[in-house]
């Protein structure tokens, strides 16, 4: 059960008891890294960045067949449209991710702050804003237009960032014990940054235990981060629900994560309720406060994620690739994300509404047809086909087009569908009344607190002055996407990504604690996203207003960009390589986009 040699699925007896041999394998993994904890505490933050170094080039070379099993796996054959996707949401973001920390480890070991050379800045409510990309000339050319930022905990200062900012590497020789990361099952590079942040943020070693549906990728994971391995830092293990619960009461575990859904967590925090037993047992615990679980736990759960429409006067070249940007927000992984945009909250006084409407149901038409490939996704589809019989349904009957009124959207706004389910939800008002009705309408209406996306044209923007910067700083979410989506904020290594502060074992609708956060902020409250509301040439006229300019025709991420997997391939080998003649070669090619 070591990540050491090729890893075969564990074997299990009838119901939630393991063989004895996997239970002896999972022992003797966590008993290795018992000791790998004394290796990691002897290591200086020189060695360490050394060690993610190593890794690095570990992980490049493994990426082309990281992104092609991937791809694979998910029912993406050779030369299918959407395959890079599994190239940036895969070794891409794993190999930024190592950059960014590496430089954090570097900036320590000297005696600086992972903040020294940042821009600080301040926000509605007493908040200190850290500017968090682009950073390097490589994060500006390739993802122009786009930046992100950490906004803290009200109260905390720029000098206190500064000096806070380091986490567990401020004492590197503290041992944070051996950490569980349950791995997420739908995007590949979810565990191996897991896996980084429990090792750089709280210097736990880690045992990972693979989501089934990624099981084919553990061979690439374990060349991938071999040097982690080899050490005792890492092991890999496979296995289903029975291996994780295991592990998660294993008196030797001192820390769980988990990305999955909210149902998973509660059986972990509270025990399983599939037999009415259990769920009494269960409830029982809960209301009195008694959890099953009695180590610390962080959870990344998804949920519901509100696309706010702004109204304004939009030309009909912003309402077509608005209308793909939202399609791409439901549709990018088959849906499979859990911060894929699921409810639109748009003005029913928008003279260009039902223009908007017509652009959406085009694009959610004409995206490439895929896989819905993850496990239960059928049994959503038919559950959202019950409930909203009128849905308009597209693409063989896989994708669902639901236009609800307030009063008849409940079960669209409190079920994370996690499948190709669109819904639009009509609100009064334009201007700043609308912008305030949609933020209230997302914050109490809408499951979770994990991401939001607003959608606002520059004049606009600008009309509103600091009455936005307002409404942002109302939404309660652990990543807001202004012009982007929040994914963006996901893929920015030194972007923060998690539920908005709050969340409870017995209430974390979206999960508690964050992740990514290359800088090691402490105090975060979100991250914010801005990004370019017209792609180029259009853009300029943005810039002219303040509002960002980006040089991409349309972002390679779209699931209409026609040469998408072309870019996003060059993308992740100029990261690679940092060849300007290959890059040029893919730049050209993303302006056929």
């Amino acid at each position: 059960m070591t990540a050491g040699a090729p890893s075969a699925p564990p074997k299990t007896s009838t119901g939630d008891r393991l063989d004895h041999d996997v239970q002896d394998g999972l022992d003797a993994a966590i008993a290795q890294l018992r000791s790998g904890t004394r290796a990691w505490s002897a290591l200086t933050l020189g060695q360490r960045r050394t060690l993610i170094r190593r890794v690095r080039v570990a992980t490049a070379a493994v990426a082309e067949e990281w992104a092609d099993t991937a791809a694979t796996s998910k029912g993406l054959p050779p030369g299918h449209p959407l395959r890079g996707e599994e190239w940036l949401s895969g070794p891409y973001a794993a190999l930024v991710a190592l950059d960014a920390y590496a430089d954090t480890l570097h900036a320590l070991a000297v005696g600086r702050s992972p903040l020294e050379d940042l821009r600080t800045g301040s926000a509605p409510g007493a908040r200190t804003v850290v500017h968090t990309s682009p950073l390097t000339a490589t994060d500006t050319l390739l993802l122009s237009g786009y930046t992100t930022e950490v906004w803290l905990q009200p109260g905390v200062d720029a000098a206190t960032a500064r000096r806070e900012a380091g986490l567990g590497q401020l004492d590197p020789a503290a041992s944070g014990g051996v950490g569980l990361v349950l791995g997420a099952g739908n995007i590949t590079s979810i565990p191996y940054l897991d896996v980084l942040y429990e090792l750089l943020a709280f210097n736990r070693v880690v045992i990972l235990k693979v989501n089934p549906t990624q099981d084919a990728l553990v061979p690439v994971f374990e060349r991938a981060l071999a040097p982690l391995i080899e050490p005792g830092l890492l092991r890999i293990v496979r296995g289903g629900g029975d291996v994780g619960g295991y592990l998660t009461q294993h008196p030797d575990i001192d820390h769980v994560h988990i990305t999955g859904s909210e149902s998973t967590f509660g059986a972990i925090v509270w025990g399983p309720s599939h037999t009415p037993g259990a769920a009494g047992a269960a409830t029982r615990r809960r209301r009195e406060g008694r959890p099953l679980l009695k180590k610390p736990i962080t959870a990344e759960l998804g949920g519901v994620s509100p696309i706010i429409v702004v109204p304004g006067d939009w030309s009909a070249a912003d309402l077509r690739f608005q209308a793909e940007h939202v399609v791409t927000m439901r549709l990018h992984n088959s849906g499979h994300n859990c911060i894929a945009g699921q409810v639109v909250l748009l003005s029913e006084d928008w003279p260009q509404r039902d223009a908007f409407l017509d652009e959406v149901r085009a694009a959610y038409e004409r995206a490439p047809s895929r896989p819905v490939w993850y496990p239960h996704s059928q049994s959503k589809l038919d559950a959202a086909r019950s409930s909203y019989p009128d849905a308009a349904w597209c693409a063989g009957g896989t994708r669902a087009l639901i236009e609800a009124r307030p009063e008849d959207a409940t079960t669209l706004e409190a079920t994370e569908y996690f499948a190709p389910v669109l819904a639009l939800v009509g609100l009064r008002g334009t201007g700043q009344e609308f912008l305030d009705a949609a933020v209230a309408h997302a914050n109490d209406r809408l499951v979770g607190t994990l991401g939001a996306n607003v959608l606002i044209d520059p004049v606009t923007q600008n009309a509103l002055g600091d009455g936005f910067e307002r409404a942002v700083a109302d939404l309660r979410y652990g990543t807001v996407a202004v012009n982007a989506w929040t994914a963006f904020g996901f893929l920015t290594p030194t972007a923060t990504w998690g539920a908005f502060p709050g969340g409870t074992l017995a209430d974390a609708p979206s999960g508690m604690g964050i992740v990514h956060n290359a800088l090691l902020l402490d105090r975060v409250e979100r991250t914010v996203v801005r990004g370019p509301f017209r792609p180029f040439p259009r853009s300029v006229s943005s810039a002219a207003r303040g509002r960002g300019l980006s040089v991409l025709p349309k972002p390679p991420w779209f699931v209409t960009s026609r040469t998408g997997a072309a870019v996003c391939e060059g993308f992740t080998r100029f990261r690679i390589d940092g060849n300007p003649a290959k890059m040029a070669v893919t730049l050209v090619k993303a302006f056929g986009a």
